[in-house]
């Protein structure tokens, strides 16, 4: 009793935890800024197709500019930080679909004679998948994986654990090609023309390792989720009393109410998200080339507008189950439903404050631009080819997604000098592409630097019954095994298909 007093009272809490990496950081970009920690890289002049060379510096937190960014920025980024403006207007629809009753009752049915590894397995694949919608499939899958688990009778701390494993570890593998891969394959394009100005790359140039990886990692995720976490998470006592799901009128004529008006809402934009039918495709940028990047541009009303498309299709669905369940009877029941997800989240938005304080000085220090423009170095000091070239570049990108989460701006930084050393050693740039890739996946899910981990850490909290706070470090530490695992289920894969030739998809290979 004794031992578990004081392992409580020694216990970080997640909100102390984050000041203390907030002072850290200033600390360390004082220090690095004095020493004269900086890096130089190349860069590609679109215009001229030529290299120029950038110098990257860390910026002082300790300084007249440096604090007064910080008190100039700190409001303003909290109330334009993403996860949290995202996050609220998710939880609105969430909360509808909650309280009418339509998650409880299209769970149960879905999973109710279902084998808990299986279900395991199928969310997991779905959470990898949903890398193409970018950064929504956090704020979504996280809140919704809870429920799932819930529903089910199970934690619902270790559906949020594999869930955030799953989009993390499989945040670069999809069958998809996703607005982020475009965006790497443009550099990877630029980079690649500078030694063959006649090098193309296509949509499906990934595909076949792409689904290679995406079986395998489900299944690994799924594995160490069933086998190993499971036993190790918290305990999570169910306060109410297990009672048999009855499906009865209500509930039936509230599923067909909601899948009906659902399914007429998803028809009107996927309609106006096809081009080429009469009067379809306004939602897309026509200025855009690839499919991917007329949906998701900067300039896309899709993209703009995604993250309240999805609310509203959950607002419907609840909505309209509530009808015809008769578990919203007026606009007062309605409007209590709407706000049933934001209640008693006054601990999540404290710890996403000092995620966008962290996040935000963190940047301005430019620490992760030096770092990893250092270790791009070594890809051209190290004098090496082959499988040995491959695995220094996924140790490369590996430690860089620890400092820099980020994709692009990793890859802006890595690409003028990794693709270039695949194709003198006669590797391919898009198979650099896929090592830089799957090195992602193997840390990111480690990083507190990665902007959605804080819905990750809010949301452990959330289900957290024990009295002290779970420790960052320990919700990192739920995420080890699925690194570990990761790391080397991806690096074989890649040796292997190096090692036997075959393409990594339609028009892709490994050697040019």
């Amino acid at each position: 009793m004794k031992m578990n007093n004081i392992k409580e009272k020694i216990t970080l809490n997640p909100i102390m935890t984050f000041i203390i990496l907030i002072i850290a950081v200033i600390i360390l970009s004082w220090f690095l800024h004095l020493v004269g920690f900086e890096a130089t890289y190349n860069k590609i002049n679109t215009s001229t197709n030529e290299y120029y060379q950038v110098t990257e510096t860390v910026e002082s937190l300790i300084s007249i500019a440096g604090i007064k960014y910080i008190f100039q920025t700190t409001v303003s980024n909290f109330a334009s930080f993403t996860p949290l403006s995202m996050l609220i207007i998710v939880l609105i629809g969430i909360g509808v679909m909650e309280k009418s009753g339509f998650l409880k009752t299209s769970i149960t049915l879905l999973t109710k004679k279902s084998r808990k590894k299986t279900i395991t397995f199928v969310w997991v694949l779905i959470c990898i998948l949903s890398s193409i919608l970018g950064d929504l499939s956090y704020i979504i899958a996280i809140p919704l994986s809870a429920l799932l688990f819930s529903y089910g009778r199970r934690n619902p701390m270790l559906g949020i654990v594999a869930t955030f494993a799953a989009l993390t570890c499989g945040s670069g593998i999809n069958l998809f090609l996703s607005s982020a891969d475009s965006s790497l394959m443009t550099l990877t394009l630029q980079s690649a023309n500078l030694l063959d100005s006649g090098y193309t790359l296509g949509t499906k140039t990934f595909i076949f390792i792409m689904l290679a990886a995406t079986i395998l990692m489900a299944i690994i995720i799924t594995e160490i989720t069933e086998k190993y976490v499971a036993n190790k998470i918290e305990r999570y006592e169910f306060k109410e009393e297990k009672r048999e799901f009855k499906l009865g009128k209500k509930e039936v004529r509230g599923l067909i109410f909601s899948l009906t008006a659902g399914f007429i809402y998803l028809l009107v934009f996927l309609y106006n998200i096809i081009p080429g039918l009469p009067l379809s495709g306004k939602l897309l940028d026509d200025s855009q080339v690839f499919y991917i990047d007329k949906l998701f541009s900067y300039d896309s009303f899709f993209s703009n507008g995604f993250v309240f498309i999805v609310t509203m299709l959950f607002v419907i669905l609840g909505l309209f189950y509530g009808l015809g369940a008769r578990t919203i009877k007026n606009n007062n029941d309605l409007c209590d439903d709407l706000g049933h997800s934001l209640d008693g989240i006054g601990k999540i938005l404290v710890i996403i404050l000092f995620a966008s304080v962290l996040l935000n000085i963190y940047k301005y220090s430019n620490i992760g631009n030096v770092v990893v423009a250092n270790l791009a170095r070594l890809l051209n000091t190290a004098s090496i080819t082959g499988i040995p070239l491959i695995i220094l570049l996924f140790i490369i990108g590996m430690i860089s997604t620890i400092f820099l989460p980020n994709s692009q701006a990793k890859w802006v930084l890595l690409a003028t000098t990794a693709v270039p050393a695949f194709m003198n050693s006669g590797l391919s740039p898009e198979y650099a592409q896929v090592i830089f890739r799957f090195s992602e996946c193997a840390t990111i899910c480690l990083t507190p630097l990665l902007a959605y981990y804080v819905i990750y850490l809010a949301y452990i909290e959330k289900y957290n019954q024990n009295t002290s706070a779970i420790a960052m470090f320990r919700t990192l530490k739920y995420q080890l095994p699925y690194a570990v695992a990761s790391i080397a289920v991806l690096i074989i894969l890649a040796v292997a298909w190096y090692l036997i030739g075959v393409p990594i998809g339609i028009n892709g290979a490994v050697v040019i």
